[in-house]
């Protein structure tokens, strides 16, 4: 079956609006109904909503949804990412009443179902970990990062060297989240480059790390799909010099049931729930990256933290060493509670499991990418993990690109690989299939690349203009990316008519794409 996508000239909900269109009519109040009596300086006169029949609203959301791509409809196979398929079930728990209408500011005595079920997530999660203490407070692997920065940070404060320790040390490999989070929080940001064998350069670390330096972040296995075997090495240099070592959780898929980075020396860990853990993921959100750290630095974790007593669970919000809320309420509850169900559906084995056919599934599907189109550098011939990174390199010498291969993707009805990332690696292609997918999926991926790069080579033009079945076509790359060109809002449409009952916007001098 060919691949096409769905493409409707769709209008704006405002564009398909015109006066006295009504899609719902509430009934009239009948005897015994309480009167709801909104104060009057709550009252909007006027809520510039445009006015629609229920089934035009329907049919304008079914078709945005036929124009999208989804992990239901097929593989997303981003690197660095782990978007897996998230189970129905666990969509379903999170949607029970007494989560989905539960208010982050009702009284703990109110909630005690749920914040058992938090409680419980945190001890899974710091089990999983190696760690002591776990805030699920954070609301993404970022902010989870900055977290785990601000902790750095408190912790040689209190010790008196908050002046004297101001680097953090980040592998060349690593997450462009990274080096932000460690300068959000005031550090000066040294790189430590890698080896031959595609991990951190241990001697060249040992000449870096010293005296002002906090912290150091790695991510294990890497972003190339190989293990940090110096791993053992680098975080006991890190303490010996008085450091800290931060682990970034992005990766965990990998080692999930097997390795702890608790065991790894490691003291601060953040985890990727919608990663890892499998919840919705993308789209700037929903996301969770609960923090986990070891028992002397519990003191430091964000406020308030869920503590089991012997009236229940309560919320306690005072620490000694806090660096203060980064969120407010529980953290994003709905993705907790997938976790959770996640987690409870699998047990202990299941987990072990989980990373043993994402292992497998990411080496299989890289034994099947024929090496005259996609080049591995980098410890050439030594098992990945979850994960890989190939480069387009020999493409790219007949005048392709790995841009214009993930562009040819999205016609076949895959979602294309992470681009150009991580930097080391010229015409990066990085690949992860994940646990999710069956092998008959991962074959017929592998002759797609395969096929995309035999055309490529033999008719670098071919692609030029791809992709050619997708609701849109090839996009401006600049342009896309220019804080002025994506108007979220409507409102902020340049030279948009406003009045648009009976007639229509101006879009030519909205600049909208």
């Amino acid at each position: 079956m060919v691949f096409r996508q769905a493409k409707w000239d769709e209008k704006l909900l405002f564009e398909l609006g015109r006066t006295g269109r009504i899609g719902y009519v509430p009934p009239d109040p009948i005897d015994g109904d309480v009167e709801l009596k909104i104060p009057n300086y709550l009252e909007r006169k006027e809520i510039d909503l445009p006015s629609l029949t229920e089934m035009q609203v329907v049919r304008h959301f079914v078709r945005l949804s036929q124009m999208n791509f989804s992990v239901d409809t097929g593989m997303y196979p981003l690197g660095s990412c782990t978007m897996k398929y998230n189970p129905k079930l666990n969509d379903r728990v999170a949607s029970f009443e007494k989560v989905e209408f539960a208010h982050p500011l009702q009284h703990h005595s109110t909630v005690q179902g749920l914040l058992s079920i938090l409680y419980d997530l945190s001890m899974f999660l710091a089990e999983i970990t190696g760690m002591d203490e776990v805030s699920l407070q954070p609301a993404a692997g970022a902010q989870g990062e900055f977290t785990g920065t601000l902790i750095i940070k408190k912790y040689h404060e209190i010790r008196g060297e908050g002046d004297k320790r101001k680097e953090i040390i980040i592998p060349d490999s690593a997450h462009g989240t990274n080096p932000a989070s460690a300068a959000m929080a005031d550090f000066d940001v040294v790189t430590v480059p890698s080896d031959d064998r595609g991990i951190v350069d241990f001697e060249k670390l040992k000449t870096i790390v010293g005296k002002s330096t906090a912290g150091m972040m790695m991510t294990v296995p890497n972003t190339l799909g190989l293990f940090e075997r110096d791993v053992l090495k680098i975080t006991e240099l890190i303490h010996q010099n008085g450091a800290l070592m931060y682990y970034d959780g992005a990766n965990m898929n990998a080692i999930l049931g097997r390795v702890k980075p608790g065991k790894l020396g490691f003291d601060i860990v953040h985890m990727n729930l919608h990663k890892t853990f499998s919840t919705p993921h993308g789209g700037g959100g929903p996301g969770a990256g609960p923090v986990a750290v070891k028992s002397y630095l519990s003191d430091f974790l964000p406020v308030p933290v869920l503590k089991k007593t012997d009236k229940g669970y309560e919320w306690v919000h005072s620490l000694p060493h806090s660096v203060g809320s980064v969120k407010g309420g529980y953290g994003n509850v709905g993705v907790l509670i997938r976790a959770y169900s996640y987690i409870l559906s699998l047990g202990p084995e299941g987990l072990k499991d989980v990373s043993e056919q994402a292992v497998a599934a990411s080496n299989y599907l890289l034994r099947r990418l024929d090496a005259k189109f996609f080049k591995t550098d980098f410890a050439e011939g030594v098992p990945r993990k979850h994960e890989f990174v190939v480069s387009a390199r020999p493409l790219a010498k007949t005048g392709s690109s790995a841009l214009q291969v993930a562009k040819a993707i999205l016609d076949t009805g895959f979602h294309a690989p992470t681009v150009y990332f991580p930097l080391i690696v010229d015409e990066a292609l990085m690949v992860e299939p994940t646990e999710s997918e069956p092998v008959e999926v991962i074959d017929e991926f592998s002759e797609i690349l395969n096929k995309i790069g035999k055309d490529a080579m033999e008719n670098p033009a071919i692609y030029a203009s791809a992709p050619y079945n997708a609701s849109v076509g090839p996009l401006d790359e600049v342009k896309a990316s220019h804080p002025l060109t994506l108007m979220l809002n409507w409102r902020k449409l340049r030279g948009v008519d406003r009045e648009l009952e009976g007639g229509k916007a101006d879009t030519a001098k909205s600049g909208r794409v």
